[in-house]
Order: structure tokens, then C-alpha cells, then sequence
């Protein structure tokens, strides 16, 4: 901290190093906690999804300790479930303003420097040239045909680049620890006669209308 503090001639001093911290967690936090909405909304819609999860989770985990970072690879489809959560719940469809440090010349179009630009995630995300189902939930999006899990290149909900969000890694690990956990414990349910409402609301992020559910324990 002291060498941060009596370096004036960069910009990444103590001030600077607080905001960035604060940012991890903010973004972070929200990020993880809107899609957390989205996934437990998915679970209730469907059942058959959340019935599957929970058998992956006990057969490798069990009951007597929590899921942990070590149990993620050999959990695919739990982790593909989380992934298709992030893919179609598109909580930030816009993603952040960005400016270009130099003219840039993208196909035909010409952008000079230091023009506002926002990148729609939106078109990626549910791009039909990419994924199979685009506009369905379909886990098996993130699954090969041995049931093992993978990555796909049109997947960018944190977008990408140098400006890639600074709480991904962070967000990773709190969907997959918090989602596993939640499922290990309970299995959720709406209340009798409501269907599941995939509308949404637009603030910072794209998020499920407020629902009630029923968390019963396993």
C-alpha cells in the first residue's frame, strides 16, 4: 500500500484501488443475484430441469457436505444449466457505454475516435446462426453428445476484451456455489394454479418480475 500511495506518476494509486475493489463486489453482487432471479424462475417453469440437477448434485456431492469449486467439473450438467440461465436471461442485454480510442473501421462502417459505443449482447446471445434454440431454454446448448460439458464461442454474457466485466471470475464462483447449495437444500415450486411469468424488468439489469415460491426442504 505504501509504494501505491507515493507513486503519483500512475493512475492505479489507493483511490483508485477502492473503487476497483468496490466495483468487483457491486457488479458482483447484482450480476450474480439477478440471475440467481432468473435460474430459481427456470427451476420452477421447469421441474424435469431441477429434478435433474438435484440427482447430479447428490450423486457427487451428496448430502453431508456442501458443493464446492472442486465439484464443478464433474457436475456438466449443472453447469450447463447455469450457463443457459446466463445465455437466456441476457441481464445485461446493452452492456456498458464504451468510447474508441482511435477511427475504426468495422466492414463497411466507419467509427471515429472517441465515439460512444454500446454492444448489443443481445445479438450475440440469441444469435440463430449460433445456437440451436436461440429463444428456448435448452441446457443442452453447453452439452456435447456425450453429455459432457462445453464452451461455446457466441457465449458472452461478462462481454469480452480488455474491458470484460471486472467480476466474472467472482460471479462464476458465487452462481455455481450459491445455485448448487440452493438445489442441494430445496426443491422450489410456485404456489398451486400460478404459472411461471418470464417477464421482465428493465433497471441496471434485466431482471424477472418480483414472484412468491415455495422452497421446500429435501
Amino acid at each position: 500500500m505504501e509504494k501505491l500511495k507515493d507513486d503519483t506518476d500512475t493512475v492505479f494509486n489507493v483511490e483508485n484501488l477502492c473503487f476497483c475493489t468496490l466495483d468487483l463486489f457491486v457488479e458482483g453482487t447484482d450480476t450474480a443475484a439477478t440471475t440467481l432471479y432468473w435460474g430459481l424462475l427456470y427451476m420452477m417453469k421447469y421441474p424435469e430441469t431441477q429434478a435433474r440437477v438435484q440427482e447430479e448434485i447428490d450423486r457427487v456431492v451428496g448430502g453431508s457436505r456442501q458443493p464446492s469449486l472442486s465439484d464443478k467439473d464433474n457436475m456438466p450438467f449443472t453447469n450447463a444449466v447455469i450457463h443457459e440461465i446466463q445465455r437466456i436471461g441476457n441481464i445485461v442485454p446493452l452492456n456498458l457505454v464504451r468510447a474508441t480510442v482511435k477511427d475504426t473501421q468495422i466492414g463497411k462502417y466507419f467509427i471515429p475516435k472517441d465515439t460512444v459505443v454500446i454492444g448489443s449482447l443481445t445479438s450475440v446471445l440469441f444469435d440463430e446462426s449460433e445456437w440451436e434454440t436461440p429463444h428456448s431454454f435448452n441446457p443442452g446448448h453447453f452439452l456435447d453428445a456425450e453429455g459432457n460439458f462445453r464452451k461455446r464461442d457466441a457465449f458472452f454474457p461478462f462481454s469480452i476484451g480488455k474491458r470484460v466485466c471486472l467480476g466474472e471470475q467472482l460471479a462464476r464462483m458465487e452462481l455455481f456455489l450459491f445455485f448448487s447449495s440452493l438445489l442441494q437444500r430445496f426443491t422450489f415450486s410456485l404456489t398451486v394454479g400460478v404459472e411461471p411469468n418470464l417477464d421482465y424488468l428493465m433497471g441496471t439489469t434485466r431482471c424477472p418480475k418480483p414472484y412468491k415460491l415455495c422452497a421446500m426442504p429435501r
